[in-house]
């Protein structure tokens, strides 16, 4: 087994290309990716800054635990001519 060390850029595509160098050819060979993000990714965004009124879910959580929506019988179904 033989370890290759490589830093590459994934396209705003999300597509990783890589070029390889191996001294094998016409062979199969098994290649494991790992990655490790170099940068660290923006913070995640605040309810208000992704538009939601300030105190929206805390105001909304569970504000139906004292009268549960039913669901009521939704009869029989039709019935139908088979299909061939």
């Amino acid at each position: 087994m033989q370890s290759i060390k490589l830093c590459s850029h994934v396209g705003a595509d999300g597509i990783l290309h890589l070029d390889i160098p191996v001294d094998v050819t016409d062979k199969d060979i098994v290649v494991t990716v790992t990655y490790q993000q170099l940068e660290p990714s923006d913070p995640p965004k605040t309810p208000q800054e992704l538009g939601w009124p300030a105190g929206f879910f805390e105001q909304t959580a569970g504000s139906l635990a004292d009268d549960p929506i039913q669901r009521y019988p939704q009869g029989d179904y039709e019935i139908r001519e088979a299909l061939e």
